[in-house]
């Protein structure tokens, strides 16, 4: 028969799953808002993770004729796309570490700062035919800075 303590350990530890998957679940519907929200602006939505240093946080992606959001519920980012001056797709992120299969890093450099976000290929493929890679070495002259 079971202790008392046990029983409490055991409580303790389901309470604490039932709170992590509550607050997963929350922050997912949160971002499927955001989703829907830019849906109407934007000719491209999709979910992806923005990675900074070794924190991976999810954001919604958001593209529009002139910009290129991403945003979670705590985040609300943007850039102009005159300001980006680089757009890369690879397989494995800026520092080298590796990315999970099935996935393709999305890498923007504005100003000399890096972005990466980390989108399925499938979404990775539309985000590649709606914002071409570029270099700053082959931008034409009038956009040349």
């Amino acid at each position: 028969m079971p202790t008392l303590g046990t029983m409490t350990v055991v409580g303790l530890i389901a309470a604490v799953a039932l709170v992590w998957f509550f607050f997963k679940n929350r922050r997912q519907d949160q971002l499927s808002g955001i989703l829907e929200k830019r849906r109407s602006t934007a000719k491209l939505v999709t979910r992806a993770d923005y990675v900074e240093s070794l924190e991976k946080m999810p954001v919604a992606l958001a593209l529009t004729a002139d910009s290129f959001y991403y945003e979670n519920p705590e985040l609300e980012a943007s850039f102009d796309l005159k300001r980006i001056d680089e757009i890369e797709y690879d397989d494995e992120l800026a520092t080298g570490r590796s990315i999970p299969a099935g996935s393709r890093a999305l890498r923007l450099r504005s100003h000399g700062a890096t972005f990466e976000f980390i989108l399925s290929s499938d979404d990775a493929a539309k985000w590649k035919n709606a914002l071409p890679p570029r270099r700053l070495d082959q931008q034409p002259v009038a956009q040349a800075r």
